[in-house]
């Protein structure tokens, strides 16, 4: 069985999660390289072991949120699909059982929040840790006084924590926001979208999502 260690170590994907930041580079986005995925291949491996899914479940998340920012190699537009037929044609090249890459495909499918469904509980995992990772230093551009909204929102983000509280049936996102930089209303602007599916996708796995910003639950 392909592990997630052996995807890690594979330098073709490794060259794909490059080059596909290097294009979001060129287009003024925030960080999409080895710090994200490796992040969220390990925050949605985390939600599900804590849920109790199975040690391969929680490898297939973790191989799907290692890869899952491929497309933008292709363009930012789609990137989801574009992403999903990259890591078909790879997965399969190193003969990974189908079922397994069906469920892989299907997740990196189904991960951005304008098309996107949490359809099965690897796409629902790996949603939930991809929209979570927001953090200042994902903001590579250094001159504050030319931020644009996406800028001042992940630079104002001082902590991001997702817990997943199975007692309670929940899994919360907590964030710390900086005023300064931007307001929680602005976070809004940008995120809701997002924040619906993280509710969506946390129901998927049967849990209540909730969000707090500064202490105030929103969510």
């Amino acid at each position: 069985m392909i592990t997630y260690q052996e995807i890690k170590n594979n330098e073709n994907i490794r060259t794909y999660i490059r080059k596909a930041d290097e294009a979001l580079v060129a287009l003024g986005y925030t960080e999409h390289s080895f710090a994200h995925v490796t992040k969220v291949a390990e925050d949605a491996g985390r939600i599900l072991t804590v849920l109790g899914y199975d040690e391969r479940q929680v490898e297939l998340v973790k191989i799907a949120g290692y890869m899952h920012d491929i497309g933008n190699l292709v363009n930012r537009v789609e990137h989801s699909q574009s992403g999903a037929v990259m890591a078909f044609r790879i997965l399969d090249k190193l003969g990974m059982e189908a079922e397994d890459v069906a469920d892989i495909v299907a997740a990196i499918g189904n991960h951005d929040e304008g098309t996107g469904k949490p359809i099965n509980a690897i796409a629902a995992a790996l949603f939930l840790a991809d929209k979570s990772d927001v953090r200042r230093t994902r903001v590579r551009n250094r001159e504050i006084s030319t931020f644009d909204i996406h800028d001042r929102v992940n630079y104002s983000v001082e902590m991001s924590d997702l817990t997943v509280d199975k007692e309670k049936g929940e899994i919360r996102l907590e964030i710390r926001i900086d005023t300064e930089y931007s307001s929680v209303s602005e976070y809004f602007e940008i995120f809701l979208t997002r924040m619906i599916q993280c509710r969506r996708a946390a129901e998927e796995l049967g849990l209540h999502f909730r969000l707090i910003i500064n202490d105030v639950t929103l969510m």
